[in-house]
């Protein structure tokens, strides 16, 4: 027997409440992703307003589910697995959040309306990393899908290295077309955003394919 299945033999029912609330973060950052597609790919300003302010006010349920978490840290002597890797995930997960909303906030602010390719592409692959992360942090609360996830660990950090390959050559397009250092700040701010929001799916990853070699 592991020490993963002697761990969860000790846990009272009613106290696995980690799996759930990761869930639910996972899930809210997926409706964020998707909340944020639907409004680069939208034609019309005051929708695309509409959403990011969705966009903001999911960011706020995220911060609850993350805060929830720590609560639950601080009360339950015995949990599923480290301590400090349940921080920690609970800390990745927040941040893609985070760059989701920041990168939504900046089109904003910044009065980004010519949405270019090289956005809606990382948008997309924003919500894909979501998505894929949210199925491996479904599958974690059953160390028998141990393959699966780490197969999406995998396909995270495929999506990570596309986003960056994409993000390099929207940045040398800018510099090689755009002449108004303005724009060339704005847009290259919220390029940077997007991108980092695939890195911290990725960081998401790293610290799942923790979770998995501690307790094999």
């Amino acid at each position: 027997m592991s020490l993963n299945s002697i761990f969860q033999y000790f846990v009272p029912k009613d106290k696995k409440v980690f799996f759930p609330l990761f869930e639910q973060a996972a899930t809210n950052v997926v409706a964020m992703a998707n909340k944020l597609v639907e409004a680069v790919n939208t034609v019309n300003p005051e929708a695309r307003e509409e959403m990011y302010a969705q966009i903001d006010k999911l960011e706020n349920i995220g911060d609850e589910i993350t805060h929830q978490i720590y609560l639950e840290l601080s009360k339950n002597f015995i949990t599923p697995f480290d301590r400090e890797d349940i921080a920690q995930l609970a800390s990745a997960i927040d941040d893609v959040a985070d760059y989701i909303n920041g990168s939504a906030g900046r089109m904003l602010l910044y009065k980004v309306d010519n949405i270019t390719d090289s956005i809606k592409k990382l948008s997309d692959m924003v919500l894909d990393g979501s998505i894929v992360m949210e199925k491996a942090i479904k599958e974690l609360s059953d160390m028998n899908n141990v393959r699966s996830i780490a197969d999406s660990c995998v396909r995270i950090n495929s999506i990570e290295n596309q986003a960056d390959d994409v993000f390099d050559r929207a940045v040398a397009d800018l510099f090689l077309y755009e002449k108004d250092a303005i724009k060339l700040i704005k847009y290259k701010e919220v390029l940077a955003n997007l991108e980092t929001a695939t890195d911290k799916c990725e960081d998401v990853a790293n610290v799942l394919e923790t979770i998995l070699v501690k307790n094999a």
